[in-house]
């Protein structure tokens, strides 16, 4: 679905800066029979609003395709995300004073580690995700979850089984919401008058200055900051009263939201601080975001000069990790079984596949071990030092791996 209008404010003054091309859903790994048949490709093109200032995708992939057949992604492959995960909810727990009567929901809470990490510290936990395959393995772990997308429908659900919640989170889940009002209406049936919303997402601000194109697949429909988000919370009655800034995932902020006039938490400092970073840095500036779209050229251009003169060479590349970040830059810089001989995964539910629109077949880490190549491309680049620590073997042999974002390089 072609979008003509801002999801935040409803402004039809949406300025298209970047191209990425058509490409299929990032997460819709392939059957080696799927192989042989027709894949789909969607346009993958970004626009602001020159209203709110919303950085956004133009075409809207139905979230049933996205979401709900098979969905391959795991939430809690990392050591370094559990750590993450465990100082989100002990925070939180700390800051609102949570106890046992207290409920805590998660929407696209995936495989239920940040749940898992809540009920640790005291509260009731419940989990809102809509890919089936994925919730059974949340309820087979002890998370109750709930099949679905979270909605006005499912929020009268939780308020007439469980009663009202005191914390509503989304961890890289806000950014993939098309409908951004109905959701919100939600969110003020499901929250306690003093409750509070927390979601986590990707900062446009990062993505900017990093060059991290990979992050825009078409889940992630919104690249978001805080100045959009004000216009929207404002609209729905509510405030946010505080920012955190993350390291996961390239460069992450935590926002948390609460009721104007009756919410518990005085509003911080931070959130004007943060609003005139990003009017000095240009975060909804056209030229700027125009600036961002020349070096995401210019990287394709050094990652495809690099790659292509080593198999010049002779040497044998293979990548490392088959995030969904990973196949918009596979795709966008059409690296294939010519170039990349196969990738390697951890998850157990990519494993065995092929990548969407490159068609790179995926093995266990230990195939890179078994095949030594001589380079290892780094897909999930924002755990490269997780995963050169666990392929220490790799390197020791005399493998080197190559890191892509914000430039391509050779490390070892």
């Amino acid at each position: 679905m072609k979008v003509s209008a801002c999801r935040i404010c409803a402004s039809t003054d949406l300025t298209q800066f970047l191209d990425l091309g058509a490409m299929p859903p990032a997460d819709s790994f392939l059957s080696a029979e799927a192989v042989e048949q027709v894949e789909i490709s969607y346009p993958l093109k970004v626009a602001v609003c020159g209203n709110c200032g919303l950085v956004q995708l133009t075409f809207v992939v139905d979230p049933e395709i996205l979401y709900c057949h098979d969905y391959p992604y795991e939430a809690s492959i990392t050591k370094l995300g559990r750590q993450h995960w465990q100082e989100f909810a002990r925070t939180v727990c700390e800051m609102c004073k949570l106890s046992s009567k207290d409920l805590v929901i998660d929407v696209g809470s995936n495989v239920g580690i940040l749940l898992e990490m809540f009920r640790q510290n005291g509260p009731r936990v419940l989990g809102i995700d809509p890919a089936a395959n994925i919730v059974q393995i949340a309820n087979s772990n002890g998370i109750p979850t709930w099949v679905g997308f979270f909605n006005l429908e499912i929020a009268q659900r939780i308020v007439s089984e469980h009663g009202q919640v005191s914390v509503m989170t989304g961890t890289n889940v806000f950014a993939h919401v098309d409908d951004l009002s109905a959701f919100m209406k939600a969110v003020d049936v499901v929250l306690k008058p003093d409750g509070i919303l927390i979601i986590e997402a990707p900062y446009l601000g990062e993505l900017l200055r990093n060059v991290e194109y990979d992050t825009i697949y078409h889940e992630h429909l919104s690249y978001i900051a805080v100045k959009p988000l004000t216009f929207l919370f404002d609209r729905f009655g509510m405030e946010i009263f505080n920012v955190q800034r993350r390291d996961i995932h390239g460069g992450s902020f935590r926002v948390f939201v609460q009721r104007q006039g009756t919410g518990p938490h005085p509003v911080s400092d931070v959130i004007d601080e943060m609003l005139a970073i990003e009017e000095r840095e240009g975060l909804a500036d056209i030229n700027r975001l125009r600036q961002f779209a020349d070096a995401v050229t210019k990287n394709r251009e050094e990652v495809q000069w690099l790659l292509h003169r080593l198999k010049r060479e002779g040497k044998r590349i293979a990548a490392v990790s088959a995030p969904a970040k990973g196949m918009t830059l596979l795709n966008y810089c059409r690296l294939g079984p010519e170039i990349l001989d196969f990738a390697t995964e951890k998850s157990k539910l990519k494993i065995g596949r092929y990548t969407p629109g490159m068609h790179i077949p995926i093995f266990g880490d230990d195939h890179l071990l078994k095949e030594q190549p001589d380079y290892a491309l780094i897909l999930a680049w924002n755990f490269a030092e997780e995963i050169m620590n666990n392929l220490r073997e790799f390197s020791d042999k005399g493998g080197r791996f190559i890191v892509p974002i914000p430039y391509p390089r050779i490390i070892g």
